[in-house]
C-alpha cells in the first residue's frame, strides 16, 4: 500500500472542504495539504442534489465565503450557480490541483509517538487500498450521509403503482408535467420542491404531518443592488455580509427570547400572503417555538403564491398507507398521486462514516465534548467543521478555517507539535446540534456533546464566535499542547 505525506489532509470538496484549502493557501502558504473526495466533482452537497428548485435557503453574501464576493444577482440562489461559485472559487486559489477524488477515508490512526495521523483510504477508481498519513486532519465532511436519505417505513407502500423518489436521489428521467404529484415532508427540501413542481405539474400537495415556520423573503437583496453600483465589489459584499449578519443574529435573539412575538409574527405574515381564510393555523402555525427548528425560507414567496393560485396546496393530515394509486391519509381520505416524493428528511453521518483511533483505542464520538464546537476532546490535531443551525453553513465554516490555520502557525511559532481538546471538568452536557428536527433526534447518540460553558458550549452567536475565533486566546484551559513523546525526554 503506497504513503503519502502531506501537513494538512482535509476531507471533502464541497463547500466546506473548498474554504478550508483556500484558507490555508492565503494564510498558511508553506503547509502542504491534499484535499480527499470521495465522490468525482467538486461541490458536496451542491453537486450531489438535483432535484427541481434546489437553492441556498440563506442568503448567499453569508453562505458565501468571506474572502470571495458573491457577485450574483440573486442574495437566494439556485444550485447550478452556488455549484459554479464553488468550483470558481477552487480554480482561483489552485485548490483543484490538489484534490484527489474518489478518495473514500475508512479509518484514522493518531500516533502520539511520532504526533501523526495514519489515514486508511479506498480509490473507487482503483478498487485499491492506500495510506497516507498528516500533521492535522480537517474534516469538512458535513452530517449527513450522502448515499441515502432517510424515509419512514411507510405501510403498503409497495403496492404503490407510481413513482416513489427521495429528493436526495432525484431521477433525471422524471417528468412530472401535467401530472399529480404529493411531496410528503414540511422542512426545507418540501418548501423548495412545491412551488418548483407546480410550475409544471398538474396539481401538488404537500403533506405534511406537523407544520413548519415559512417566511417570505426578497430574492434579491435591494441594498447589494444599490451598493454594487457605487462601490467596489469587496466592499458591497463585505457591507452586505455584515447587514445580513446583525439581522439575522437580532431575528434569532428575539425569536428566542420572545417567541410569542415572533410566533405571532410569522403567523401574521403567511396570513397576509394566502387567500381570505386559509386555515393559517392548522397548515402554519407549529406547536414548538420559531427556531427550535430552522424557518424555512421561501424566495419571494413562491411557496404562498403556488397555494393562491390553487396550483398546490397543503394537507395536515398522517400517512395510513399506500394504496395502488396514492396515499390513504389518517383521516381516511385518499390522495391520489402519479409521483410521490418522499421528503422525508435526512440521516445523519458524522465524519463521513470514518473510524478514529487515538493509541490504539477506538474513538466513540458520542462519548467526546466537542471544543469551540470544531475539536473533540482526547483527539489531538483533528478538527470538523459543523455549521450554524441559526444562519448560514459558511460563516462557521470560515471561522473553524481561520481557526485552523491559527493553530498550525501557533504550533509552527512555539515548536510544538500537538493540541489536544481535553473534556470539561463537570459533566452538564447536552446535544452538540441544538435544533428539535427528526434527523438531529434521530442520531442524537452518535454526535459528539458540548459543555454548560467556554470554551465547551457552541452559541449560535456568529458576532460573538468572531471574536472567539478570529481574535481569542488559543492557549486556554480546553486544550493542551504537547510534542510528539519520542521526542519527549523521560523524567
Amino acid at each position: 500500500m503506497p504513503t503519502d505525506h502531506v501537513d494538512v489532509l482535509i476531507v471533502g470538496a464541497g463547500l466546506s472542504g473548498v474554504g478550508a484549502a483556500c484558507h490555508l493557501r492565503r494564510t498558511c502558504p508553506d503547509t502542504t495539504y491534499a484535499v480527499l473526495e470521495a465522490r468525482d466533482a467538486i461541490g458536496g452537497t451542491w453537486d450531489l442534489f438535483r432535484y427541481p428548485g434546489i437553492r441556498s435557503d440563506s442568503d448567499m453574501f453569508t453562505l458565501g465565503y468571506a474572502f470571495r464576493p458573491w457577485t450574483a444577482p440573486q442574495a437566494i440562489a439556485d444550485g447550478d450557480t452556488i455549484l459554479r461559485y464553488v468550483r470558481e472559487t477552487a480554480r482561483e486559489y489552485g485548490v483543484e490541483e490538489h484534490i484527489r477524488f474518489r478518495h473514500r477515508v475508512r479509518r484514522a490512526e493518531w500516533d502520539s509517538t511520532t504526533a501523526r495521523w495514519t489515514v486508511h483510504v479506498h480509490r473507487d477508481d482503483t478498487a485499491e487500498d492506500i495510506v497516507l498519513t498528516c500533521r492535522f486532519l480537517f474534516c469538512c465532511t458535513g452530517y449527513y450521509r450522502y448515499d441515502a436519505g432517510y424515509t419512514p417505513d411507510f405501510p403498503d407502500v409497495g403496492r404503490y403503482t407510481g413513482r416513489l423518489v427521495h429528493p436526495q436521489h432525484w431521477p433525471d428521467d422524471l417528468d412530472h408535467t401535467g401530472r399529480r404529484v404529493v411531496v410528503i415532508g414540511s422542512g426545507a427540501t418540501a418548501v423548495t420542491l412545491v412551488p418548483a413542481l407546480a410550475r409544471r405539474a398538474g396539481h401538488v400537495t404537500m403533506l405534511q404531518r406537523s407544520p413548519t415556520y415559512v417566511i417570505a423573503l426578497p430574492a434579491r437583496d435591494r441594498l447589494a443592488d444599490v451598493l454594487r453600483r457605487r462601490l467596489p465589489a469587496r466592499a458591497a459584499h463585505r457591507l452586505v455580509r455584515a447587514k445580513n449578519v446583525l439581522s439575522g443574529t437580532v431575528t434569532y435573539q428575539l425569536a428566542r427570547r420572545a417567541p410569542r412575538v415572533v410566533r405571532a409574527f410569522l403567523r401574521r405574515a403567511a396570513k397576509g400572503r394566502l387567500p381570505a381564510g386559509y386555515d393559517v393555523d392548522r397548515h402554519f402555525s407549529p406547536r414548538y417555538d420559531p427556531w427550535d427548528q430552522r424557518l424555512c425560507v421561501a424566495p419571494d414567496g413562491d411557496l404562498f403564491d403556488a397555494l393562491s393560485t390553487g396550483r398546490a396546496s397543503v394537507v395536515t393530515d398522517t400517512v395510513d398507507a399506500f394504496t395502488p394509486d396514492g396515499v390513504r391519509l389518517g383521516s381516511g381520505v385518499e390522495l391520489p398521486a402519479d409521483i410521490v416524493v418522499t421528503a422525508t428528511g435526512l440521516q445523519l453521518l458524522a465524519l463521513g462514516g470514518m473510524t478514529l483511533t487515538v493509541d490504539g483505542v477506538d474513538v466513540d464520538l458520542g462519548a467526546t465534548v466537542a471544543y469551540k464546537g470544531m475539536m473533540l476532546s482526547g483527539v489531538p490535531n483533528l478538527a470538523l467543521t459543523i455549521g450554524y443551525t441559526n444562519a448560514s453553513w459558511t460563516l462557521k465554516a470560515d471561522l473553524v478555517a481561520t481557526y485552523v490555520c491559527r493553530l498550525l502557525r501557533h504550533l509552527d511559532a512555539t515548536g510544538q507539535q500537538v493540541v489536544t481538546p481535553v473534556a470539561p471538568p463537570d459533566g452538564d452536557l447536552s446535544p452538540l446540534i441544538d435544533l428539535r428536527s427528526g434527523y438531529v433526534l434521530r442520531s442524537m447518540d452518535t454526535l459528539p456533546r458540548q459543555g454548560a460553558r467556554a470554551p465547551w458550549r457552541l452559541h449560535q452567536n456568529y458576532p460573538r464566535d468572531v471574536v472567539l475565533m478570529k481574535h481569542g486566546r488559543l492557549v486556554d484551559e480546553g486544550v493542551r499542547f504537547s510534542r510528539a513523546t519520542a521526542d519527549t525526554p523521560v523524567g
